[in-house]
């Protein structure tokens, strides 16, 4: 997967200075919201709401904004609206697994956008089920480089429970089981290693590798999903080598 986390990363760092800013904003805000309305208001007592403050200050979304978010979860603030989290399953080109999950207050429009991107981009709906057992919820954090080596990180780690550390090219990627986040996270903290992100996500047990036309269009099919205000993380099953990688960046 070290190919595909390579070129995720590269789109994060573009994603957050290109057109696609407010976009981005806009779903970070909501992670807190959410957070906030979960397991309330106090980031110190709540490390999901934790986790997605840090996470949308590292993406540079202002304090004003963040704290208006945090406190309309929390209720101490009026307004916010009534997320729901769904998951869509489907097929993307060359068969690659796609786990579309969407935080929308309209489920009829999610539906709606999530299958016009798919079949416009050569993708197919799939039924729940059908695709989700490819795919196991683990705890993610991210940090930059910043002149460390894998095994200093993994010396940070190792202990708290992190089950692996990937090289993407500029940064790390710490893998872990959901419950361990914190504890991983903290262990960095406690190492003074900076870190982006931490997170749950999905990470997929079986790949398909895909030439450059794949790859391509597996992107394409990507971006299209994320374009839509409702989606808020796709994971696919694609395994995009260095060499497909290189030439994609040509």
């Amino acid at each position: 997967m070290s190919g595909h986390s390579k070129w995720a990363t590269t789109k994060h760092k573009k994603a957050v200075i290109d057109a696609k800013r407010g976009k981005l904003f806009a779903k970070l805000i909501k992670n807190i919201e959410v957070a906030a309305r979960t397991g309330g208001g106090d980031p110190e007592g709540n490390p999901t709401l934790y986790d997605a403050i840090q996470k949308a200050k590292k993406s540079s979304v202002p304090n004003d904004n963040i704290e208006r978010a945090r406190k309309r979860g929390g209720g101490e603030e009026a307004g916010g609206a009534d997320w729901q989290t769904i998951m869509y399953e489907g097929y993307g080109p060359n068969g690659v697994a796609v786990l579309i999950e969407c935080l929308t207050d309209n489920r009829n429009r999610a539906a709606s956008e999530v299958r016009v991107a798919m079949t416009r981009n050569g993708g197919n709906m799939a039924d729940p089920g059908s695709v989700s057992y490819l795919f196991h919820r683990k705890g993610i954090v991210t940090l930059e480089k910043n002149g460390l080596a894998e095994d200093d990180v993994l010396a940070a780690v190792l202990d708290a429970g992190a089950e692996e550390v990937n090289d993407l090219g500029e940064s790390f990627e710490v893998i872990s089981e959901p419950g361990d986040l914190v504890a991983v996270r903290s262990a960095l903290q406690a190492a003074g290693i900076d870190y982006d992100s931490a997170e749950s996500g999905f990470q997929s047990s079986v790949n398909v590798a895909v030439d450059v036309e794949g790859a391509r269009k597996v992107f394409k099919l990507v971006d299209a999903l994320e374009d839509s205000d409702d989606v808020q993380n796709v994971y696919t099953n694609v395994d995009v080598s260095d060499e497909v990688l290189a030439e994609l960046e040509d």
